[in-house]
């Protein structure tokens, strides 16, 4: 059984984060989405999996090599080209991406399933390619419902009694939704579909190849199956997540580390005195963090590796990724911060370096400037609000 995972996108809507890793690297905790994905394509015996790359390609195929750590065959499409010692990426679209791996071996020459490589699921694979056969599909899509007003950010299906696909909406607006049945990402095709896309051009799968198939009234099925689907297509959507994560709500997720304290888990290495810190769970600290005595952290949070939480800082309900240095007396809450941003739950992004508070926060290998007077003030303003 053969697989792909689309993974070649930007992630322009989950900037900044994206600016220096790709989406489908993005950490739940510490492990990146795409590893949650190669593992359940394994799961369902899936042994062979084609990834295309384009932006930071590297960072993906450096990470999961040929895949036999996690015992799979892993190879990968790249989609750009090198322009003076630099990698340019530039993605062809998902259905593009099809076609140029079977332009250039005919890998797909047997049912295989498309994933995306930003969404973590617990789907049962093997019930939907048993549903995709039964009736006798050329194509079918994973389906998940949604509440009406977020139905912009998908694609729209509407299904005859029989589950055959007869309209679909590509980001409609919601007075436009004519369901809020979406598309989620997951699909099953037969090699047939491959030659209604045409090569050496960009095309995608959603808004154009499933329109084409349902205009042609091709075997086109939806499936509604009940699983997990957290969708990571914006900022907003990342920090949802990971307070599930936290919390223990993501199925089959478990936070890694030594449990110091019930629900507080540290990994190696981490410079703490429990007796003089406040701490809430649940709470995870990343390998090789100190945190001083008097700060206060408060759970759901995610204290990444190297940082340095400084005495009297108070972090609630926060995201504080790795190397990053939470400055004394700051006061961060529903925010996910790094030395050079912060971001609070609602997706409004500053950006630290620019602000110039690095008292406040920032990198924590940087050398630490002590507080000038002005400084030290406005933090005592601050405290007696």
């Amino acid at each position: 059984m053969k697989a792909i995972i689309l993974a070649a996108g930007r992630g322009t809507r989950i900037q900044p984060i994206t600016y220096s890793i790709p989406k489908p690297m993005i950490p739940i905790i510490r492990k990146p989405v795409m590893e949650f994905l190669i593992e359940l394509l394994h799961r369902h015996g899936i042994r062979q999996i084609m990834v295309n790359t384009s932006y930071l390609a590297p960072t993906i195929e450096d990470y999961f090599r040929d895949g036999s750590r996690y015992g799979v065959q892993i190879a990968y499409s790249f989609e750009g080209y090198l322009e003076d010692g630099h990698i340019v990426d530039a993605p062809v679209g998902s259905g593009g991406a099809l076609k140029k791996i079977q332009d250039h071996s005919g890998f797909f020459d047997e049912t295989f399933l498309v994933l995306c490589g930003d969404a973590l699921i617990d789907l049962d694979l093997t019930e939907l390619l048993s549903r995709h056969r039964e009736s006798k599909a050329v194509a079918t899509i994973a389906l998940a419902e949604v509440p009406r007003d977020q139905v912009s950010s998908y694609g729209v299906v509407v299904r005859s009694f029989d589950g055959r696909i007869r309209e679909f909406q590509e980001k409609p607006s919601v007075a436009e939704a004519k369901s809020n049945t979406v598309n989620t990402g997951i699909y099953v095709f037969e090699p047939e579909v491959l030659e209604r896309i045409p090569s050496g051009t960009n095309y995608d799968i959603g808004s154009q190849l499933f329109p084409d198939l349902v205009r042609r009234d091709a075997a086109f099925f939806g499936v509604t199956l009940p699983f997990q689907w957290l969708d990571i297509g914006k900022i907003t959507d990342y920090y949802k997540v990971m307070q599930m994560a936290l919390i223990g709500n993501i199925h089959g997720f478990r936070v890694p580390g030594t449990e110091v304290r019930p629900g507080i888990r540290f990994g190696l290495n981490v410079r703490a005195d429990l007796s003089r810190c406040h701490l809430t769970p649940p709470i995870f600290v990343g390998g090789s963090s100190t945190l001083e005595p008097g700060c206060t952290i408060v759970g759901p949070t995610m204290i990444g590796s190297g940082c340095r939480i400084e005495a009297d800082s108070h972090i609630e309900k926060s995201l504080v990724f790795d190397y990053t240095r939470i400055g004394r007396e700051a006061f961060v809450r529903n925010a996910m911060i790094s030395g050079k941003y912060c971001i609070d739950s609602s997706g409004g992004v500053v950006d630290l370096e620019r602000a110039n508070v690095g008292w406040i926060a920032g990198d924590a290998r940087s050398p630490q400037k002590s507080l000038n007077e002005e400084q030290q003030e406005l933090l005592r303003m601050l405290k007696d609000l």
